[in-house]
């Protein structure tokens, strides 16, 4: 009985800290949503791994780097009037392990011209130094 107890209560410490991770995850994409409609696109990159090993997939090419992925985000949205208004949307947050998690969701623009483009991401979390970064983002 001493046994099924302490499994017990091993398997509620996990799923305990699997919500919490869960919403740390979510809070970086909150923010980053935050930063998005001030029009701080620095603010909304520091949901990222700031490395070169940092992995971008677009419908048009991959790309690699933190400073890449910033120099392409000013330069496809010049200012906030270009930046539009995002949401985001949450479909699933899996976490992997303590360390790794993966987040399907979509995302809109609401732009002052009336577009509305949108689509959905994929996305690997990896908790570096204590923080969630995403190091993998494969959006359409």
């Amino acid at each position: 009985m001493k046994k099924l107890l302490l499994i017990f209560l091993f398997l509620a410490g996990v799923a305990c800290c699997h919500a919490q991770d869960s919403g740390a995850v979510i809070k970086v994409l909150s923010e980053q949503q935050n930063a998005w409609n001030k029009g701080d696109i620095e603010g909304f990159m520091q949901g990222y791994w700031k490395s070169d090993s940092l992995l971008f997939v677009t419908s048009s090419e991959p790309l690699h780097g933190w400073q890449a992925m910033l120099e392409r985000y000013k330069r496809t949205y010049p200012g906030k009037a270009g930046m539009g208004e995002l949401k985001f949307t949450i479909i699933k947050v899996d976490m992997l392990d303590g360390h790794n998690a993966f987040v399907l969701g979509g995302w809109g623009l609401k732009l002052e011209s009336g577009k509305t483009p949108g689509g959905y991401f994929t996305l690997w979390f990896r908790k570096i130094n204590g923080e969630w970064k995403i190091v993998c983002d494969h959006t359409s």
